[in-house]
């Protein structure tokens, strides 16, 4: 399946449709005595959020003036876009936004299962409405979802096997702190990777079996790899130039701890086995730099601590709805298992000067990681669109090219 979300780095969140801001009450609270602490937490904090977004930009206009060449149309996006970055970490984890989903039949069978079997009941009301959709085009595939020998039998799976899990884990790691880590680790690879990505490279051009190529592969010289690795990668002059199958024989699982907007962001990558952590605020925030400096500061500590507050309240009375009131600064724990082609690709895309220094920094580590930790420097250094730089410009040079296309067609 492939998705496709509205980004909260684009879009201000300051409209209020129906004389509301854009975030999702649960159901839950209908009726609870927190529904309406939890509305005027998260009023606040979108107040907060819309009234320095003015601020941020003049901020950095200040900080990074217009260039002479540029237009005022790419200049103004890229200063807005900073501002939006600089705040995007005070909006809760219940903002809403749009998602288009594409998939197969069976695609769409295995995600309402899973939506139907779980605890929130926003994810099963979504799962009825696009089920209801999905009859009027694609009945055929979805006559199991309805049959409860079939689709309930799968869905009470689902949710029995979830909730043995937690209790399970509740039981056995029940006392266990989490050991300090840095932001981004490194916790599997395999130290013959690059030798078995090279064997892997010369398959297709030979007649040997994979067993004795890789034979092969361990006997080469350092410039024999080199050489076999830059005939495969080639001349690469842009990242959507992507080396073939060769750089799927080996995989990195890397354990994250970042913040839940940048991880909304990597969690769109499908080509790889991603999970994560139930949302909390354990884990604490990250700050910005320059929120400091724009005086922004005191009014983020406050709505950080707020949502703190409210999550810890929802958590001792409706623990599955507590995420809704966290705010995306607070950090969760994911880890991130992909090959060496994904890792290609997720690693160039998220580390454009145009991405947001959460992630960027995110896949700049795991760039570093591939290289040292794991040694595959040649793997790495194919993967030569990785930009480590401070990226200051921020979405500039993608507004200029906007341009440049526009003025063309």
């Amino acid at each position: 399946m492939a998705y496709l979300e509205q980004s909260t780095r684009y879009v201000p969140y300051t409209d209020r449709p129906d004389g509301r801001f854009k975030y999702h009450v649960p159901a839950e609270l209908d009726s609870h005595p927190l529904r309406a602490r939890y509305v005027e937490a998260l009023d606040r904090a979108f107040e907060t959020y819309a009234r320095w977004i003015d601020p941020m930009r003049e901020y950095w206009t200040r900080r990074f003036p217009k260039p002479p060449a540029d237009t005022a149309a790419a200049y103004r996006m890229t200063i807005r876009a900073k501002a939006l970055d600089s705040l995007r970490g005070l909006l809760p984890a219940a903002t809403r936004s749009n998602v288009g989903i594409f998939g197969t039949g069976q695609g769409y069978e295995a995600l309402l299962l899973r939506m139907r079997a779980h605890p929130l009941r926003e994810v099963r009301d979504y799962a009825d409405l696009m089920l209801a959709e999905l009859r009027k085009v694609i009945p055929a595939f979805l006559k199991r979802l309805e049959r409860p020998e079939r689709g309930g039998v799968w869905s009470r799976y689902l949710a029995e096997t979830s909730h043995a899990t937690e209790a399970v884990a509740a039981r056995l790691l029940e006392g266990i702190e989490p050991e300090p880590r840095p932001e981004v680790t490194l916790t599997d690879f395999d130290p013959d990777g690059e030798v078995k990505v090279i064997a892997a490279a010369l398959y297709a051009a030979s007649r040997l079996p994979d067993d004795q190529l890789l034979a092969v592969a361990r006997k080469l010289g350092p410039e024999e790899r080199r050489e076999v690795l830059e005939a495969y990668v080639g001349r690469r002059e842009n990242r959507r130039h992507k080396p073939g199958r060769a750089f799927e024989r080996t995989v990195y699982r890397f354990d994250v701890l970042g913040d839940y907007g940048a991880f909304r962001d990597l969690q769109r990558h499908r080509l790889l086995t991603l999970e994560w952590q139930p949302l909390s605020t354990r884990h604490g925030y990250v700050t910005p730099d320059e929120l400091g400096e724009a005086g922004v500061l005191p009014e983020w500590t406050r709505v950080m601590e707020e949502s703190a507050a409210l999550h810890d309240a929802l958590a001792a009375e409706t623990p599955a709805v507590a995420p809704y009131a966290v705010a995306m600064a607070y950090r969760v724990r994911f880890y991130m298992e992909l090959n060496a082609r994904e890792a290609m690709h997720m690693i160039e895309l998220r580390t454009a000067p145009q991405g947001h220094p959460a992630y960027r920094r995110i896949c700049q580590a795991m760039h570093r990681l591939i290289a040292e930790q794991a040694g595959h420097g040649a793997l790495a250094a194919a993967m030569r669109h990785a930009d480590h730089s401070g990226a200051e410009g921020g979405r500039l040079e993608a507004e200029r090219a906007a341009e440049r296309r526009r003025g063309k067609s």
